[in-house]
């Protein structure tokens, strides 16, 4: 792996497209008849999603290099392609970045910037070790760049648009959960309390299982407040359809391969759901 491959790598960029992609969605929920009139601010949102998110994947990696080297063995610093400080370097310039496009855009979205910057090295430094809370505190960095789409847009946050935070926030749960059970070993050796360290990979497959289920349960509400148009529907049918079997899956198959496996394909999931509420929108 080249230095730069291994930048690239410690960034995370698909975490970091979906970031950004969601706090266009964030606008397109809130607005869909002025995104077009808003564009400037619409790439700036796009940048602050984008590049806090790369921030916050390096620094995770800075602080995961001991875990890493035996979950993660081939990731940028465990292998020695990029070296603790240049990851930590790197990170700041991404975060400053990503500050700027959040100042240029207005004062509120650069308050909530760095909210969910204060958040996510808050579950790095702090609550990872706590497990489910920790998992909560990153669930809340995937749920904000939505509201902060709203407010980049409108300077407030739309039903719509808390409704899609709150099934991002539960579905990214029960993802970070499986994560755990990819991590067990790692996690253990670190004293890193997540539900499969306390309690075995089934309870923790089973708890994981349930919070997908229950973003499953809330995406019939958009459409019983009359929110979203038809087309929210074959998209959010697929989404759920999805997330369904990947809860069979990983409770059926508790093992460290196959929850990397749900864990990758319920990113899937995701963008469909995100796709779901961007077509529901229009129409």
């Amino acid at each position: 792996m080249s230095k730069a491959g291994g930048y690239l790598r410690l960034m995370r960029p698909t975490n970091c497209v979906m970031m950004g992609f969601a706090v266009i969605v964030g606008a397109v929920l809130a607005n869909p008849s002025g995104v077009s009139l808003s564009w400037q601010n619409l790439v700036l949102g796009f940048v602050t999603g984008f590049m806090l998110t790369a921030a916050s994947m390096a620094i995770n990696d800075y602080y995961d290099e001991e875990v890493d080297s035996v979950n993660e063995p081939k990731r940028p610093i465990p292998s020695g392609v990029i070296k603790s400080r240049e990851a930590l370097v790197f990170a700041s310039v991404l975060t400053l970045v990503g500050f700027a496009a959040a100042y240029l855009t207005n004062a509120l979205c650069f308050i909530v910037g760095i909210i969910a910057w204060m958040i996510f090295v808050a579950y790095t430094t702090i609550g990872k070790r706590s497990g489910l809370p920790g998992n909560f505190l990153v669930s809340a960095c995937v749920a904000i760049p939505f509201v902060y789409g709203s407010i980049v847009i409108v300077s407030a946050v739309r039903t719509t648009v808390w409704i899609f935070a709150f099934i991002a926030f539960l579905s990214n749960t029960g993802r970070e959960i499986t994560k755990g059970i990819v991590d067990v070993e790692g996690d253990r050796m670190r004293g890193i309390k997540t539900l499969a360290v306390r309690f075995g990979e089934k309870t923790a497959a089973i708890a994981a299982a349930l919070f997908y289920l229950s973003a499953v349960a809330l995406s019939p509400v958009p459409v019983s407040l009359h929110l979203v148009s038809f087309w929210f529907l074959p998209f959010v049918l697929a989404t759920d359809f999805g997330l369904v079997a990947s809860s069979l899956m990983v409770v059926k198959d508790f093992s460290r391969e196959n929850a990397r496996r749900v864990k990758r394909v319920v990113l899937l999931w995701f963008v469909l759901g995100l796709l779901a509420f961007v077509a529901g929108a229009f129409g």
